[in-house]
């Protein structure tokens, strides 16, 4: 199942960029805190190269990763085994909003455009957390091939400074 923003987001995004961007993805994870379903080019979906929505049963261990307002991740980078089920426990110790968005950087970077667009979109995609100053969230998601899956966080200017990163998979 695909969730997708509402109507007049799907028009201001252009329906033809939703359709090139979006893969057939079925999410379970459920909405964090002020947000509503994406599933479309609004968050970068899942495919098989960047892995799938982990279930926290198979969680094999945490990453805690810090969001700040020097626009990093800390850490920016990090190594995982292919297979492999990991909880980001992040925490944003900055006074601006910050986001964690895993996909491949093609489309981050055409997510982080259509965010300049739609500065106020919320996210609520089992890949992507959006948290407020102070604020801790969490995803957990399997890595299902060896490859180097990106992260960054999309809101308008965060990007473009240096807030990415990436993790690498292992065999």
């Amino acid at each position: 199942m695909i969730r997708f923003c509402a109507p007049a987001v799907r028009r201001t995004a252009g329906v033809a960029l939703l359709a090139a961007l979006t893969a057939p993805v079925a999410f379970t994870a459920g909405e964090h805190a002020h947000g509503h379903g994406h599933g479309s080019a609004a968050t970068p979906a899942a495919t098989p190269a960047v892995g799938a929505p982990g279930q926290a049963a198979q969680v094999t261990r945490t990453i805690e990763v810090v969001m700040n307002d020097q626009m990093r991740f800390v850490p920016a980078s990090v190594q995982v085994k292919a297979g492999e089920t990991v909880r980001f426990a992040l925490h944003n110790q900055g006074a601006l909003a910050h986001e964690m968005v895993l996909g491949a950087l093609p489309d981050l970077k055409a997510h982080a455009e259509m965010m300049r667009q739609m500065p106020d979109m919320k996210h609520a995609e089992p890949n992507a957390v959006t948290l407020g100053a102070g604020e801790r969230g969490a995803i957990v998601w399997q890595f299902t091939q060896a490859g180097t899956v990106d992260f960054a966080c999309t809101l308008p200017g965060h990007m473009e400074a240096g807030m990415v990163g990436q993790v690498q998979v292992t065999r």
